[in-house]
């Protein structure tokens, strides 16, 4: 699916002034959510949408400051404001319960919409979560260079000067040797991050790196008090979340043992490697329609 099909296939919902791109698509009740991470979007599930939609209902959104949606210059782009926008979403289109299938920040997301549910503050029911690669501790989290930069005192500059060269390579450097994105991949999500002019935000999207070391304790006890059916799916290959944070998770969170490893596949396992992502996502669906059948 091409980049021009994907944003023609969603539509906007607003949000106090913003315009949230969303796409809303497949079969069955109980959507899977499709939570994006950084830097990119909800494009990223574009090899796995085809065939999810097959049994599945899908939604994926945008985040502020991502993909097609509003990129403001003054707006807070934290956790908790993103979570705001992605419950506003929900009760605009009426769902009441969602299977999570989340990535990199966007299990940041799921972390504090967990922490939310245990509050009583959720206005709608999680049914199961799978995590892609992600930073969950930020003890394992180990940023690229452009990360670093984009979140130091120079942040500001270097995005708004940041050439699409620099860009594309240190996106490139996070992908499993032998699951390169390929130049026209590239492109793609170089468009996404500059549309609305989107590289004068990019060192404020970078905040959730400095907010997982100030709420760890917040979504580490959302983590373990979780009671929801989950799977986690790690690239091993990942130099940002791979091996290194399974072995962390597994200390921290040794009650979830449910973890499906793949060689050589790096922080972006639904893009390198989407047929085996499908089959380990539909073997933990299976096991969960068993149980309750």
């Amino acid at each position: 699916m091409s980049l021009d099909e994907w944003q023609a296939g969603g539509t906007y919902f607003e949000y106090r002034g913003l315009e949230i791109f969303h796409r809303r698509f497949g079969n069955g009740p109980e959507p899977i959510l499709c939570l994006h991470g950084f830097p990119t979007a909800s494009f990223d599930y574009r090899k796995v949408w085809q065939p999810l939609s097959e049994r599945f209902d899908l939604l994926a959104f945008d985040m502020v400051g991502y993909g097609f949606s509003s990129k403001p210059r003054e707006w807070g782009y934290t956790t908790f404001d993103q979570v705001d926008v992605l419950q506003a979403l929900v009760a605009h289109l009426g769902i009441p319960r969602v299977h999570i299938l989340a990535h990199d920040y966007g299990n940041t997301i799921t972390l504090e919409l967990l922490a939310r549910e245990f509050e009583g503050r959720s206005n709608f029911e999680i049914a199961s979560i799978c995590f892609l690669n992600g930073g969950l501790f930020p003890e394992t989290h180990r940023p690229i260079f452009a990360q670093k930069l984009l979140i130091s005192w120079v942040g500001a500059i270097f995005g708004g000067l940041i050439p699409d060269t620099v860009f594309k390579s240190n996106l490139a450097k996070v992908f499993g040797n032998a699951t390169k994105p390929t130049d026209a991949e590239l492109d793609d999500y170089l468009t996404l991050f500059k549309h609305n002019n989107g590289k004068s935000i990019a060192h404020r999207l970078i905040r959730y790196m400095v907010e997982r070391a100030k709420y760890r304790e917040r979504w580490l006890a959302a983590l373990r008090q979780m009671t929801q059916p989950f799977r986690f799916i790690n690239g091993l290959a990942d130099p940002v979340s791979g091996k290194h944070l399974i072995d962390r998770f597994r200390e921290l969170v040794p009650d979830q043992k449910d973890i499906t490893e793949l060689d050589g596949i790096g922080h972006f396992p639904h893009l390198e490697c989407p047929d085996k992502v499908l089959t380990a996502y539909l073997d933990f669906r299976d096991r969960i329609d068993a149980n309750y059948s």
